[in-house]
């Protein structure tokens, strides 16, 4: 964040003195709002470019055997350009190389939900999918795995027969 904060500013800095310089060439015939309203516009244009570049550049940084499940999309009041092209900010994956069945329920897959934002650190949510009845369980709060392979105490969701998470934790079975 401060960094791209940083390179906001540098750039602005460099669009004001390009413009100031073609100002100074020209013979003082440019208005002298011109350059800090290039500074402003091209800080704002770089904000809004990194922002929409957010989404690719996290997904292209996932390793493989990370899948992306949901992205959220969203338009705000104070960003009117979002109404044209929603933003988005939050990503769902699901991290496959950490999938385990259990030898006596081999239909739940224990693996990692992977909640990721921008501007946000990283969580990881561990979570068993049940393949055969279409549930999940997040494995928090004192739930734990007995021997048997069984989550007393875990809080087991329906999901719909079409879930893309249920889809890929079900197919990627170690």
């Amino acid at each position: 964040m401060l960094l791209e904060f940083l390179a906001a500013i540098v750039l602005g800095l460099a669009l004001a003195g390009v413009v100031m310089a073609i100002n100074a060439a020209t013979g003082r015939r440019l208005p002298s709002w011109l350059a800090p309203a290039a500074a402003g516009v091209g800080m704002i244009v770089f904000m809004i470019s990194m922002e929409y570049s957010w989404l690719p550049r996290t997904v292209d940084s996932l390793p493989e055997g990370v899948e992306v499940v949901s992205i959220s999309r969203e338009s705000t009041w104070y960003r009117p350009w979002t109404y044209v092209r929603p933003l988005s900010l939050r990503i769902v994956a699901l991290d496959t190389r950490r999938n385990r069945t259990h030898a006596d329920q081999p239909g739940r897959v224990m693996t990692s939900v992977l909640l990721l934002g921008r501007w946000m650190p990283a969580r990881r949510i561990p979570v068993v999918f049940d393949c055969t009845e279409g549930r999940r369980a997040d494995l928090h709060g004192g739930v734990e795995l007995d021997p048997a392979g069984d989550l007393p105490g875990a809080d087991w969701r329906q999901l719909a027969p079409d879930d893309p998470a249920l889809a890929i934790a079900c197919n990627r079975q170690p």
